[in-house]
This record gives structure tokens, C-alpha cells and sequence, in this order.
């Protein structure tokens, strides 16, 4: 039996009807899309990419001059207030329940990288991971595209930087600690609630918070830099005085080396995914949040929280936040809106 072949004995692919699959089956580079038991009620689209690399244009509102590698599109840990939920709707899905279930799978996109990295006369000044997908979500764990990668930025010496929810990212640090000899490497790890019930809820698909903090443990045991990002930080729901003290207190015990925060932004195309799931779980908090979000946030919340949480943060031993631990992954100016890609001859 094949290496290739052994990797995926025992799990059974079951062909999906490509008539259900809106503008995906007709484009070109749509290999196939399959369902596992492993991954129930996920449906992976195997595409093959033609670039690996996105270039951000210069005139973008987001991440401008920025390059960025995204081997998956769509996302199984479900946030409900993810800001790139409209992202899916340009491959004919929804930005509901098809983004956190229908998930775009760039299956050669390590050796289209390659390619790309050998033939570039001027080789990317960094690469930003996590801007449009957690490549630590589950998927990962089933493709395992996130090692070539890491190898192929490592030859070249590219610097780069991931921030992920997924702990699956302590497969690789091993991996990771050796590629910072080579280049720059920064990690980050996203948190934003103790509340694991509340976390359940409207981060359904993620692993627990407890289990972020023993990663962001594990990173620095490797002896790499982490910062942790509080974000999104939600109104009446985790930003008491209580649950930021015990949030920063948590962050800092964990060993984090700097901490960023986000309070919660809504932007068209998400508002209406996180209304659903507010209406649902927390009714008597949608008027409030009508107000505070008629407009992408409320600026006067937003400077309440900072108010209220960089004390803390310098209490806790942690430098000031600000624009020098943003560039670190490119950033920026980002207020939550889906980064800009480039136009391409396919969506892949």
C-alpha cells in the first residue's frame, strides 16, 4: 500500500451529488467533495489551487501590500461573530451555516507554493496565516497541508505569522521552533472568555478555552513568543470587570508574552449570523446590542473597554498594546472586516 493510501485507510470518503453544490462543481480546479464519518455533517470540497500566495493591493482597506496563504476557505469552529463569514458567499455558499460546514480544501496549494516561492525573483516580506481561516481547525487534522507549508517558507527563510484557536497547532511546534532559527516566527493564540459555557455557545466548534491557555503553555515551553488576542470581547457578556481581570490574570499565568484586544465588530454579512444566535441564546440582550451595533461598533464602548482592560494588561506585566504587536500580524488598522483578495482567473 501507497504512503498516500495508508494516510487515509480507514476513513471512508463519500462522494457528495456535485447538482447540490452551487457554482462549486463548475469551476475550474474542483477536484471532488467528500464527507467522512470522522467529520460529521462537514462536507470538504477538494479544489486545485492555481496560486498559493494572495498579494493584497496597495489601495486595499485591509492588510495593503500584505501577503497571506489560505489553504482552507470556510471554517468548522463556527464563531458565530467571525468576520470573514461573507467571504463564502463569492463561491455561491452562504456565510451561515455553509461556512462553518462546506470547506474549501486547497489540496496541492504546498506544492503550487513551492513552485511559486522557487520562481519568485523577490520573495514575500512575510506571510500573514489566519486572515480569512484557521489553518488549525479541524480540517488540518484530516489534509496535514500546514506542515509542507511551514517547510517551504523555512527554505526561503519568509517570515510569517499565524493566530489560531486550534490547539492542533502543538503538532507542529516542534517544527515551528526549528524554522525560527531560519526566519521570523510569530504566534498568537485567540481567547476571549473563561465562561466555557458561554464559549460552547457562540464559539461552537472550537476547542475549550482551558485547552487554549494549555497551548499558549506549550508554545512558549518550546521557547516561542505568543501573544494571546482578547477578542472579540462581548458586550454584557464577558467584559464585567470580573471576567477581564480573571481573563488578563488567566492570559498572564499562562506564560503569554503580550496580549492584543478586540471588542466585538459587526460588519454586514455577520450581524445578521450573530443576531440569529443572540436571539436565540441571549433574547433580552438584542435591543442593547441593536444599539451598540448599528454601525459595525460603537466607538464609545470601544474606548470604555480600553479604559477598563489596559490597566489590567500593565498590571499583569504585559507591554502596552498598540501598533508595534499588531504589525507582528499585520494588523493594523484591521477593524474585523474580511481582508481583500486579489482577483484571480478561478476562486482557487
Amino acid at each position: 500500500m501507497s504512503e498516500e493510501a495508508m494516510r487515509w485507510s480507514g476513513q471512508r470518503a463519500d462522494r457528495v451529488d456535485v447538482g447540490t453544490l452551487p457554482g462549486l462543481a463548475r469551476l475550474t480546479g474542483f477536484v471532488r467533495s467528500v464527507r467522512t464519518p470522522e467529520f460529521r455533517g462537514v462536507t470538504f470540497h477538494e479544489v486545485l489551487a492555481k496560486s498559493a500566495l494572495n498579494h493584497v493591493p496597495a489601495d486595499a482597506r485591509m492588510l495593503p501590500g500584505e501577503y497571506t496563504i489560505n489553504p482552507y476557505r470556510g471554517c468548522t469552529h463556527a464563531c458565530q461573530y467571525c468576520f470573514a463569514r461573507p467571504t463564502h458567499t463569492r463561491l455561491g455558499l452562504d456565510g451561515g451555516g455553509d461556512f462553518d460546514n462546506e470547506i474549501i480544501v486547497k489540496t496541492n496549494i504546498v506544492e503550487v507554493l513551492r513552485t511559486e516561492l522557487a520562481r519568485k525573483r523577490k520573495l514575500p516580506p512575510r506571510v500573514a496565516f489566519g486572515t480569512n481561516t484557521d489553518v488549525y481547525q479541524r480540517a488540518e487534522g484530516r489534509y496535514e497541508l500546514m506542515p509542507g507549508i511551514i517547510d517551504a517558507l523555512s527554505g526561503h527563510r519568509v517570515p510569517f505569522s499565524i493566530l489560531t484557536k486550534g490547539p492542533l497547532i502543538r503538532r507542529d511546534l516542534g517544527l515551528l521552533a526549528r524554522t525560527s532559527q531560519r526566519t521570523t516566527v510569530h504566534l498568537g493564540v485567540s481567547l476571549s472568555m473563561l465562561d466555557e459555557e458561554l464559549q460552547q455557545s457562540v464559539e461552537f466548534g472550537t476547542a475549550t478555552t482551558s485547552a487554549r491557555l494549555a497551548t499558549v503553555r506549550a508554545i512558549r515551553d518550546a521557547g516561542l513568543e505568543c501573544t494571546v488576542f482578547l477578542s472579540p470581547i462581548l458586550p454584557h457578556l464577558s467584559d464585567s470587570a470580573e471576567q477581564l481581570e480573571a481573563l488578563v490574570a488567566a492570559v498572564a499565568s499562562a506564560g503569554a508574552t503580550d496580549v492584543l484586544y478586540h471588542p466585538l465588530y459587526l460588519s454586514s454579512g455577520v450581524k445578521e449570523v450573530f443576531f440569529a444566535w443572540l436571539r436565540s441564546a441571549h433574547p433580552s440582550l438584542v435591543a442593547e446590542y441593536t444599539r451598540l451595533y448599528s454601525s459595525g461598533s460603537e466607538t464609545s464602548y470601544r474606548h470604555d473597554i480600553g479604559a477598563r482592560i489596559r490597566p489590567l494588561i500593565a498590571a499583569a506585566g504585559f507591554p502596552e498594546p498598540g501598533a508595534d504587536i499588531e504589525d507582528k500580524f499585520a494588523l493594523n488598522g484591521r477593524r474585523g472586516q474580511p481582508p481583500e483578495e486579489p482577483a484571480q482567473a478561478t476562486l482557487f
